[in-house]
């Protein structure tokens, strides 16, 4: 009889496991992509409201139609390309970046079904569509920085592995989704589970590229381990920033900023 009971608790363990493993394939996509759309009105609306910004459409591989804010400078600057978090709508940055008088140019990209963009986001969509951003930028600049924030880490270090940048700019960056993933949920079986892997740790020993490395302390989403493994496996030419602050919270902090600005001035 207690044998029984046991198998019979065991096996609904087992049908509970399995349940919880097969709702979380099925909803990654939504745990890890949380766009975050415009109307034309509202791009419109953003568009009135800076001088400097123009809207940039381009067609990817497949298609879909990609949508980007270009913030100008000087026609002799940088061009930055900017890949932001996982619920992140990147047209904030502008009014940062007129605030800041960035001496660089920027190149704001809406993901795949974010922003003004069409389709839907998948890791290797978002790379291939960072290749097509890199490409066009290139007929703009001779010198390119790959900036990724949390999610977009991932995208930015994907793209300079494939493409020459003249630096790599990172915030509160992974070195694997898998392995953040793996934190998050300790009892699923994630290695199985992850479509989106996101494996920049695997590509940094290959890195050539100068790093900064922004992270904070009190990460919560992304603790601040994965982004000093990323940054001791990272190849090139390197720099460690650190900011007492959460996920969040890294621009707020007076050492953001001026760590981006020398970075980029010191090409």
């Amino acid at each position: 009889m207690e044998s029984g009971l046991l198998a019979a608790l065991a096996k609904l363990g087992g049908v509970i496991y399995l349940g919880l493993s097969l709702s979380a394939y099925l909803l990654q996509d939504k745990l890890i992509f949380q766009p975050r759309t415009l109307s034309d009105a509202q791009r419109a609306e953003i568009s009135a409201r800076h001088a400097n910004v123009s809207d940039i459409f381009l067609h990817a591989a497949d298609g879909i139609r990609l949508h980007a804010w270009h913030f100008k400078s000087h026609p002799d600057a940088p061009l930055v390309i900017y890949f932001g978090g996982n619920a992140e709508e990147v047209s904030w940055m502008l009014s940062q970046l007129e605030h800041r008088k960035s001496t660089a140019s920027w190149l704001l990209v809406d993901y795949r079904g974010y922003g003004a963009s069409g389709g839907a986001p998948s890791e290797e969509a978002l790379a291939s569509d960072a290749l097509a951003w890199y490409d066009f930028a290139a007929k703009e600049s001779k010198h390119i920085y790959a900036f990724g924030r949390s999610l977009g880490s991932g995208v930015a270090v994907r793209m300079a592995a494939e493409r020459h940048v003249d630096g790599v700019i990172l915030v509160a960056p992974y070195d694997s989704l898998t392995s953040v993933a793996r934190e998050h949920y300790p009892l699923l079986p994630v290695g199985l589970l992850l479509k989106h892997r996101f494996d920049s740790a695997a590509l940094a020993p290959k890195m050539a590229a100068p790093l900064l490395c922004i992270a904070a302390t009190y990460d919560e989403v992304i603790p601040i381990e994965h982004a000093r493994r990323l940054y001791e496996a990272w190849a090139g030419p390197k720099r460690w920033v650190e900011v007492a602050t959460r996920h969040n919270g890294t621009d707020d902090h007076p050492a953001y900023w001026p760590a981006i600005e020398s970075f980029l001035a010191a090409d």
